[in-house]
């Protein structure tokens, strides 16, 4: 018999959450403020590119387990767990911003059952699940930091087949009944205190930025002594003690967590009187790299890019998602706009410009007219498809035969034996 459980906010985390938790049978009620949005979420209707989240939804409604309402106090009543799925943005003083979890906990305070279990699925700083104890405001229910690890694009993926699940509570009895939610689950379950669980969160996604800038530091590095960072990375990867995960170098590192997450954790380390000089030059080295890739562009267009057509292929932050939250692809566009570039770009999963951040950028539904008459074309997303594109074709059409493949994505050798001129990251 499953539980009732409520999803308080139908972002990536929230709608993936209900849907698959529906999908292990509990009988789930997810809420949003927005009413056209649960209107369609209640037809089916998915807004974002999630690998298999359509079919769970589409199953959870058809069999009567999930299902959408307007308003956080309307989904709640009869609930035994409440997720806090809600945004937490990023500060002007790279703080997290706790307000809507503040709110959203001062709403559903008065219409909880005792001994219901309020869960912090969000990113939210040490100390929070205080925060919201007292903003609910009451006594007979318990608060349980239960963080996410999902990785976009593969999310339904890494909810049902986790590496660990981290659940933190003063309240033993309280830990052990949300354990028992993912009990059908593979991965380890650790049981800490609120804290700590917060902290893992923080730490895995500073961790993982580190081992990112870390080899585009070496990539730089390879570049200076003639190195092929593709055979640095293969053999440090062998040593099992390093292993070759996130040891990919690329334009930079991006999306919904990893800049929001890094810097507030310099914040809460900061607050607590420790100048966390390792990952603010992890952040420094970052945006070093979108700087380094712009330059690579700029150097292949003659050294100045006014008047000059630059063709990109990739605006979002990674493949396999629709997400341009913080993506290195627009960080290192706008760049090239700000000193007088064109941009004709093509994204498999962007059909137009109509999003507010590709404001003065020429979106193309053809990667061949997009890189038609263009001065160099620039690879910035991993879309696996590009790796299929004709370059014969691409030779026809574009201006000037030069390629920055910021993904090390292409084939260096077939495009150089077509004339092209070549740079990646790391290899030449």
């Amino acid at each position: 018999m499953g539980s009732k459980i409520a999803i308080i906010g139908t972002g990536y985390v929230g709608l993936t959450t209900g849907a698959c938790l529906s999908h292990l049978g509990h009988t789930v009620v997810c809420a949003d403020v927005v009413p056209e949005k649960v209107e369609s979420l209640s037809r089916g209707e998915v807004p974002i590119l999630e690998a298999g989240l359509d079919d769970l939804v589409h199953d959870g409604i058809a069999k009567g387990l999930l299902s959408f309402v307007l308003g956080a106090e309307h989904a709640v009543g009869d609930a035994e767990f409440i997720f806090l799925c809600l945004p937490t943005p990023q500060g002007a003083d790279g703080a997290a911003d706790l307000s809507f979890i503040k709110a959203a906990a001062t709403d559903i305070g008065p219409h909880l059952q005792p001994n219901s279990v309020v869960i912090n699925k969000s990113t939210v700083p040490v100390g929070s699940a205080g925060e919201v104890e007292k903003k609910l405001g009451r006594d007979d229910v318990f608060v349980v930091s239960n963080p996410e690890f999902l990785r976009e694009g593969t999310a339904v993926t890494d909810f049902l087949n986790p590496d660990r699940v981290v659940i933190g509570s003063t309240d033993e009895a309280a830990a052990k009944r949300v354990a028992q939610l993912y009990v059908e689950l593979p991965g380890e379950t650790l049981i800490t205190d609120p804290a700590s669980a917060e902290t893992i969160k923080y730490a895995s996604n500073a961790f993982l930025a580190t081992k990112i800038s870390f080899v585009n530091a070496m990539a730089a590095v390879c570049e200076e002594v003639g190195a092929d960072v593709s055979d640095v990375v293969k053999g440090m990867g062998l040593d099992q003690r390093i292993g070759n995960r996130f040891l990919i170098p690329g334009p930079g590192w991006g999306g919904s967590c990893f800049p929001k997450d890094s810097h507030a954790l310099v914040r809460i380390a900061e607050n607590s009187g420790y100048q966390f000089g390792l990952l603010r030059q992890v952040i420094a080295v970052n945006e070093e790299q979108f700087g380094r890739v712009a330059n690579k562009i700029t150097r292949f267009a003659g050294g100045t890019l006014e008047g000059k057509t630059i063709a990109v292929w990739g605006l979002t932050f990674k493949a396999a998602t629709d997400d341009l939250r913080d993506s290195p692809a627009l960080n290192i566009i706008n760049r090239l706009l700000e000193v007088g570039a064109s941009i004709h770009a093509y994204d498999p999963a962007v059909p137009d410009n109509s999003d507010a951040r590709l404001t003065g950028i020429d979106v193309f539904t053809d990667p061949y007219e997009a890189v038609a008459g263009a001065d160099v074309l620039a690879v910035l997303t991993e879309w696996p498809e590009f790796k299929e594109l004709s370059f014969e074709r691409v030779a026809e059409v574009i201006g000037t035969k030069a390629v920055v493949d910021a993904r090390n994505l292409l084939d260096r050798d077939g495009i150089k034996d077509l004339g092209f001129e070549y740079d990646g990251i790391g290899r030449s």
